[in-house]
């Protein structure tokens, strides 16, 4: 019980600071594009006619970043959709759900990375963190990127399982890569993480959207790098937290590893 109160404990700490970072970081770098993409929205056709794309962008890339972008897609559906006034009650439940999100991410990566030895220090906590990167963010983004409000998606169930299935075979291949160090296993993993992409994202019947394509670009970098930051920040932090426990404990460590 003590070793999982300590690990709960970890992944709390580590994802409420990865979380008040992102929040940050999304104050500055993707709100104003959702606000600026949301004029184009308004001054286009009615906003119930593309309310429906954004708002099922979010599980499509189920990141802290996306899941923050979709309070701000659904402020101007009128009486149809209830959302969050712009400027502190958007803050307040932006910061909410990065916080959630960045708990729920730190426990999965305390647990997988005990599974393997457990994190001895910020440096490797950081590796950790671009590996949860490139797990959920960079390999589902190739083929999912990140959308403002009035952009068309495709099926939001058929965009949820290939995402799901991509983070699952970008996982596994990453661990047969990393972990088990044979050519033929290595082989394996690289393949897995190809093939997601080799069968292709489902995609929207067309993609013409009043969102200027410069626009949309500025959104998905500031997505990417926010992402980043937020994940390296993760791992970073699970590492010091992690450190200071297998400080106190040599036994601990043992167990805890």
């Amino acid at each position: 019980m003590n070793l999982f109160r300590n690990a709960v404990f970890t992944a709390a700490a580590a994802g409420l600071l990865a979380g008040l970072i992102l929040a940050a970081l999304q104050t500055f770098a993707t709100v104003p594009l959702i606000l600026q993409a949301e004029t184009f929205e308004n001054a286009g056709e009615p906003a119930h006619d593309h309310g429906a794309a954004p708002t099922e962008a979010t599980p499509a890339e189920p990141t802290p970043a996306e899941s923050a972008a979709a309070p701000a897609e659904s402020d101007h559906h009128g009486d149809e959709a209830w959302g969050p006034e712009d400027g502190f009650e958007r803050f307040a439940y932006t910061l909410a759900i990065n916080v959630v999100s960045g708990i729920g991410f730190a426990l999965l990566l305390v647990a997988a990375s005990e599974l393997a030895g457990g994190i001895s220090n910020w440096r490797q906590g950081t590796f950790w963190g671009f590996a949860g990167f490139a797990i959920f963010t960079l390999a589902p983004g190739l083929g999912l990127p990140p959308e403002l409000p009035a952009m068309p998606a495709a099926d939001l169930f058929a965009r949820q399982v290939w995402w799901v299935g991509t983070v699952a075979a970008t996982a596994a291949g990453l661990a047969l890569i990393a972990f088990r160090g044979s050519a033929p296993l290595s082989i394996l993993g690289v393949a897995l993480i190809v093939l997601p992409h080799i069968i292709g994202a489902p995609q929207p019947e067309t993609h013409e959207s009043p969102v200027p394509d410069g626009l949309h670009h500025q959104f998905v970098v500031a997505v990417t790098v926010t992402n980043l930051i937020f994940w390296v920040a993760l791992g970073g932090i699970v590492g010091l937290v992690r450190q200071r426990f297998l400080g106190q404990s040599e036994n601990l460590g043992k167990s805890f590893a």
